[in-house]
């Protein structure tokens, strides 16, 4: 009998990233380790339709369809005999906690966050509450609903205007980094980033920006004992880090390690973890900062539970510099998910009615 673990690695998705999850899964696809463990590819289009054998499946990789007599639901025997699954999946229905829960229900081990840390950080909003409660500082920031952005316009521009500062970023709460989000500089581009953002979410977040602002990121690992990686910035393409400047052009750059001080990068280092504790995190996250390079005042921006790992991705890049590289970085991720799942089942489940004694 093989000892080989048979890990099912899951990509594709009903999600704005899910070309991001293509090129994800491509570059884990490449470096997990085949004389460790059987994989199994397991797709999901654009439609929620499930893959996991054949042509369909490779040409899904490859940015392709699923066929439409492909199930809308995971078969009993694609997930029979996994051991693990690597959800490699981004953004709306694969990083908010509801895959999470199904995985979780079929008792079934996965690497990154659970329900509770996914669904939180993936909502940028509640994230931002729970934040404040632990004290760790944040840009100003309000919340617009889109019902009342569609009802009163001038009423949600003219109370952001007296609360926040010019520019201001505009994001859809629940999606991941890099869809939806728009920089405004004044009124015009505030109305049109507020209906683009309107567009993939009933809830809208409002950030003030930062002046002089520098992107710094760093990557979590483990579980209740988890350690932060050196620090590393981008040094975006565009006017701001979107998805352009991410996926497309190809010509943002990352300083690894980041040029800051080393009171600066112990800082973050530190406020990575609180923040990957704050949500209850378990596995990965990728923790972004803002950085004022006029005055070293440090923003908690957000936490990514299931950061970008294509070939360009920072998770990866900053656990490599740090002495992780990929493959042994998968496999440090395999490891904290089975003993994740093993602590979760030592809860008990059943309970049994006490037998009513007469007097």
């Amino acid at each position: 009998m093989s000892s080989k673990l048979r890990v099912g690695v899951l990509f594709g998705g009903r999600s704005g990233e899910h070309e991001v999850s293509l090129s994800s899964v491509q570059a884990v696809l490449k470096a997990m380790d085949k004389e460790r463990y059987t994989i199994v590819p397991i797709g999901i289009d654009k439609q929620g339709r499930w893959l996991c054998e054949g042509d369909p499946l490779e040409q899904l990789i490859c940015g392709g369809s699923a066929p439409a007599e492909a199930p809308l639901w995971p078969r009993p025997e694609q997930l029979a005999g996994i051991d693990v699954i690597v959800p490699v999946l981004h953004g709306t229905f694969g990083e908010d906690g509801t895959l999470q829960g199904l995985l979780d229900l079929a008792g079934i081990p996965y690497v990154g966050c659970g329900v509770l840390a996914s669904a939180l950080a993936m909502d940028k909003a509640v994230s931002k509450m729970v934040f404040a409660a632990h004290n760790l500082p944040q840009t100003p920031w309000q919340v617009v609903w889109r019902e009342v952005w569609e009802a009163r316009p001038d009423e949600v521009i003219s109370h952001l205007e007296a609360n926040l500062a010019y520019p201001m970023f505009t994001k859809p709460a629940n999606l991941g980094s890099s869809v939806g989000i728009s920089k405004a500089s004044d009124r015009s581009a505030l109305r049109a980033g507020l209906t683009e953002a309107a567009a993939w979410d009933r809830k809208i977040v409002v950030e003030q920006g930062v002046p002089f602002a520098r992107e710094i990121e760093c990557a979590v690992l483990g579980n209740e004992e988890a350690i932060a990686s050196i620090p590393g910035e981008i040094v975006p393409s565009n006017e701001f880090y979107d998805y352009a400047a991410k996926y497309v052009d190809g010509a943002s750059t990352e300083r690894i390690p980041a040029p800051i001080s080393a009171e600066i990068a112990a800082a973050v280092q530190e406020m990575a973890v609180r923040a990957f504790h704050a949500v209850d995190g378990s596995g990965l996250s990728r923790v972004d900062f803002l950085l004022n390079n006029a005055t070293g005042e440090i923003f908690l921006n957000e936490v990514n539970t299931m950061p970008g790992f294509t070939s360009i991705s920072m998770y990866p890049k900053l656990w490599e510099a740090s002495g992780v590289p990929y493959p042994r970085l998968i496999d440090r991720l395999i490891e904290l998910a089975l003993a994740r799942h093993a602590e979760r089942s030592r809860n008990r489940t059943l309970f049994t009615v006490p037998t009513r004694t007469e007097a």
